[in-house]
């Protein structure tokens, strides 16, 4: 098979463990900085040109779109379907995990457990709203956010009042969440790839930082789930079209809720944690769903 692995990092852990994983299973693989291509919307022949040459040939493409350029990202993954090719995750679900408040409707609809959430565009209502969460401490996201960026606790009503009106006033999206204390700086990381959790990590924030990401400073370590919290990570990821996910859980008192679900979940944690061959449980995946096997 030839496939294409969209990234604009082709040094990062996670692209070169894809390619070496690829390689390994006897694959021809290309990296492919999506930013580059151009996209040729022609009557009857979509196609992509990639530094001045036509991308042909592709079996499958794996995609490791960041979320600071998911638009052209999903564009380029939607014209690789639309040339009939495989893509391990597919543009819709990749558009909709990345809209965050968008995730956690579907999420909430379908009986999942999440932190309690308000979205809000006016500041006439923010004390409202921070009432409606369970009053301060609350945490307070951007939604185009990613790795920890943008994520901020107030401690108290006055300083959530004055970041949420800040946000506000220069039309910042944001979303005000409830602060789970008993979550202590962990989350859970359940990494899934085709219908089947094939990892799992226990994330701990740096000291003094609720945050659990290990881009600020984290650690992690292997964790077993239970069958009922498989079963959570595993349709969150259906429920979004995901097909390769990693599904952020936050310990409560009354269990895990989902508070995140990745479409480009990074690798390097997650491998080291639980010594498991991701990225070959990836490439395993679209061996499987190359359309030419169908």
């Amino acid at each position: 098979m030839k496939i294409a692995i969209l990234s604009r990092s082709p040094e990062a852990y996670s692209t070169k463990r894809l390619v070496e994983a690829g390689k390994l299973r006897g694959h021809e693989i290309l990296v492919i900085d999506h930013l580059k291509c151009v996209l040729v919307i022609e009557q009857g022949r979509p196609h992509i040109y990639y530094k001045d040459e036509e991308v042909k040939d592709v079996d499958a493409v794996i995609p490791r779109i960041g979320a600071s350029v998911t638009f052209y990202g999903a564009a380029v993954v939607r014209q690789f379907e639309m040339m009939k090719i495989f893509t391990a995750v597919e543009s819709q679900a990749l558009v909709r995990s990345r809209d965050k408040l968008r995730c956690l409707q579907l999420l909430a609809k379908s009986g999942i457990g999440i932190p309690k959430s308000a979205f809000v565009s006016t500041p006439k209502h923010v004390e409202h709203v921070i009432d409606l969460v369970g009053g301060a401490p609350v945490v307070i996201k951007l939604l185009e956010g990613t790795q920890g960026i943008g994520v901020i606790l107030a401690e108290t009503k006055n300083s959530a009042k004055s970041v949420v009106e800040a946000f506000l006033d220069v039309e910042v999206d944001i979303m005000v969440q409830e602060f789970i204390k008993e979550a202590g700086g962990q989350d859970v990381r359940a990494f899934v790839v085709d219908g089947q959790v094939v990892g799992a990590m226990k994330r701990t924030g740096a000291k003094g930082d609720f945050r659990s990401n290990l881009h600020r400073g984290g650690t992690a370590e292997i964790v077993k789930l239970t069958p009922a919290e498989k079963k959570m990570a595993i349709r969150a990821a259906k429920l979004l079209g995901l097909g390769v996910a990693g599904v952020d859980m936050l310990p409560t008192n009354k269990g895990l809720v989902v508070n995140e679900v990745n479409s480009s979940p990074g690798l390097e944690g997650i491998e080291k944690a639980t010594g498991v061959d991701i990225a070959g449980k990836i490439i395993e995946y679209v061996e499987r769903n190359e359309v030419g096997n169908e």
